[in-house]
């Protein structure tokens, strides 16, 4: 009950809160791009539609990845970013371990006029989906 009393009496605080958590989701969402999920990863690689990137570690990536895939680590892409220049006219799907720096990486990309996604949930869900990894480069 006392927190119905609080809520109550603090109702401009509570607002002031929800407002600014609100803005926060927004603009990191925004940010960090678009997203698609494991299946239609699957549909644009079966159709050949995309290229895959993994932005985590080489030791990471070696440990088991998406088959097909090419790991520039995040720390590098910037200047690795000329790698990608044949794959324009695919779009380039983002992919590190739960997404904590694909939202950056994406951003690098789509500033360099490429059509960008970056898998929501990273390899932790295309794993938890029961979709198979590769180990080794």
């Amino acid at each position: 009950m006392n927190i119905f009393i609080f809520v109550s009496e603090q109702w401009l605080l509570i607002s002031l809160l929800l407002a600014l958590i609100g803005v926060f989701l927004f603009t990191e969402q925004s940010k960090s791009g678009k997203t698609l999920g494991t299946a239609e990863l699957v549909r644009l690689m079966n159709n050949d539609q995309a290229v895959v990137v993994d932005v985590r570690t080489t030791a990471e990536f070696e440990g088991g990845h998406i088959h097909g895939s090419r790991n520039i680590p995040h720390t590098k892409l910037a200047s690795r970013i000329g790698e990608l220049e044949k794959s324009r006219g695919k779009t380039i799907v983002v992919v590190d371990k739960i997404g904590q720096h694909s939202g950056g990486a994406g951003k690098l990309l789509t500033k360099d006029n490429h059509d960008t996604r970056r898998l929501s949930g990273g390899i932790s869900e295309w794993q938890g989906a029961g979709l198979p990894l590769v180990t080794g480069k």
